[in-house]
């Protein structure tokens, strides 16, 4: 995908922590998500220095599609995100980040283009190095209540029910990828924001 491609996704980043301690985490949810779609596309993630993370080549609704997952822990994740879309002169509007998010309901999920980092290390290290401008898959992990327990709760591990919900909405994400990368946004929303019926 080039830069002269103004309509899909060329580029889906999945934010996480590197290392063992961190893997079964609520803020690795984006890593979570990277790791399905790899699976699910029959894809592989190799380590490239100097795009400081995972890489992996898939291809979705005919079209090609890088998957990253960042090295370079979660405060530092512009390094890696611009540093690929640079490289492969992918524009902000054709980049996908997936994150967990502390206000969406564990399991919930939102697509969104542009707004604010809402506090998350990671979209706002991503938005000082190339903007605001790119498409985000908000992963709910809901809220610990208060706001000091905030920092505890991303880095510990999630009970067996919320985990599951996470595990669920997460499949649903990459039921819905097809569309999204072919730039079929509205209709991915459709999916992605009805609630499962009760």
């Amino acid at each position: 995908m080039s830069g002269k491609d103004l309509s899909g996704i060329g580029l889906i980043v999945g934010l996480g922590n590197p290392g063992g301690q961190y893997e079964d985490t609520r803020h690795n949810a984006g890593f979570w998500f990277a790791d399905l779609l790899a699976r699910r596309f029959g894809g592989s993630f190799r380590r490239e220095p100097r795009f400081h993370g995972g890489v992996c080549r898939i291809r979705v609704a005919g079209r090609e599609c890088w998957l990253l997952k960042p090295s370079t822990f979660m405060n530092r994740s512009g390094q890696s995100v611009s540093s690929l879309a640079r490289y492969y002169k992918i524009p902000p509007e054709n980049v996908l980040v997936a994150h967990d998010e502390l206000d969406l309901p564990t399991g919930a999920l939102r697509l969104k283009r542009g707004g604010g980092h809402a506090g998350h290390n990671g979209l706002r290290d991503i938005m000082s190095a190339m903007g605001g401008d790119f498409y985000r898959l908000r992963v709910g992990i809901d809220h610990p209540g208060d706001r000091n327990r905030v920092s505890d709760y991303v880095l510990s591990r999630p009970s067996r029910d919320d985990h599951d919900a996470i595990c669920v909405g997460l499949e649903k994400a990459v039921d819905a990828i097809p569309l999204i990368v072919a730039g079929e946004f509205q209709k991915a929303m459709h999916i992605l924001h009805s609630k499962p019926p009760l």
